[in-house]
């Protein structure tokens, strides 16, 4: 399952699909709130919380969440437990990193979640390094990859044009996806983005017709449209289950604080930080674990400066500059993530 059932996407929904796929022997479960929302081939779906999935959940062999499992699990010793995380690197600090900010239910419920996890996955030594230090957990932490990663390194036009339709836009768009993070409190004035003037930017960059597709956090999903109201060239894509299929297809990102900035330097295309409150944010709201100004992904504090750094964009010189990033955090990151865990699940 996947943030407590409530959407089909991350981690699980890639191991998930590679499993289907390649191993049509093993029968694969999902758990989701709205269970009749999804018609998926070759899975079985219960109702997160209902009588049926506490049956499941005392009965299968594997487990793959990307968050924490509730104190209502109670796991038995030939159960494997992998925990694929919701990120392949934290911008902001997690965990015990973060236990000050963290409320003590929570906390209590991660101490007792670490102590039932058997995998947990890692897309590159610098978040094994943090894994190790903070998440109350002194098992495996498994050098696989990101599954929600292995999407980024595959060229399907049949999938993009899939992604398109589902959007319904022409597949000849240009696509920039501004995805941020929330902010305490749900403040909305960081998310001043002028939208006719970033499409007229984008338009000297790389000619063409573009449309910005905005996806707030799933905190903020009820604030969206009065947020985007009469927006041109901008859809809203608030609901869209599985991020990384924006990322597939985004031309540009443009994100904040949000660790989609890691999976979508994986695809070596320009990444923006939109950060009017960046001494505030670091300074009351989370502490990061970068430098953000020492991060690849080009800064801007004010609207004119984003503008002008999309105008002035050196590809070359970025990707020279991500690479070198991707390279001093030894990603672990190659395509073949489920690949790799389902390898380990043969070998059980």
């Amino acid at each position: 399952m996947s943030y407590y059932g409530n959407q089909y996407g991350c981690s699980p929904k890639y191991l998930s699909e590679y499993i289907t796929q390649n191993h049509n022997d093993w029968k694969v479960i999902w758990a989701f709130t709205q269970p009749d929302k999804y018609d998926i081939p070759q899975i079985h779906k219960v109702r997160y919380l209902s009588l049926r999935y506490f049956y499941e959940l005392c009965t299968f062999q594997v487990i793959v969440t990307n968050y924490r499992m509730t104190k209502l699990f109670k796991k038995r010793k030939s159960q494997i437990y992998i925990q694929t995380w919701h990120s392949s690197l934290r911008l902001k600090m997690i965990e015990k990193d973060a236990e000050s900010t963290l409320p003590s239910h929570y906390i209590a419920m991660a101490k007792n979640d670490s102590k039932n996890i058997d995998w947990l996955l890692s897309g590159c030594e610098y978040s094994t390094s943090i894994f190790k230090r903070c998440f109350w957990y002194d098992g495996q932490i498994l050098p696989t990859g990101t599954p929600r990663n292995d999407l980024l390194f595959k060229n399907d036009n049949s999938l993009k044009q899939n992604i398109f339709n589902k959007l319904q836009i022409p597949i000849t768009t240009k696509v920039l996806l501004y995805a941020p993070t929330f902010r305490k409190g749900d403040n909305l004035e960081y998310y001043n983005i002028q939208y006719s003037q970033l499409v007229q930017s984008l338009k000297k960059y790389d000619e063409g017709e573009w449309l910005i597709l905005v996806r707030l956090h799933p905190h903020l999903r009820n604030l969206s449209q009065s947020l985007l109201k009469n927006e041109q060239n901008v859809l809203d894509v608030t609901e869209y289950d599985d991020i990384q299929e924006l990322l597939y297809i985004a031309n540009m990102v443009i994100s904040d604080y949000s660790s989609l900035i890691f999976d979508f330097a994986m695809t070596l295309r320009p990444c923006l930080l939109y950060v009017p409150d960046l001494e505030e944010y670091t300074s009351k709201d989370r502490s990061l674990y970068f430098n953000i100004k020492e991060l690849p992904f080009p800064i801007s504090l004010s609207n004119q400066e984003l503008l002008e750094q999309i105008e002035n964009i050196n590809i070359n010189q970025y990707q020279e500059q991500v690479n070198h990033f991707l390279g001093s955090i030894g990603s672990y990151e190659s395509g073949h993530a489920c690949e790799n865990i389902c390898k380990h699940l043969n070998n059980l």
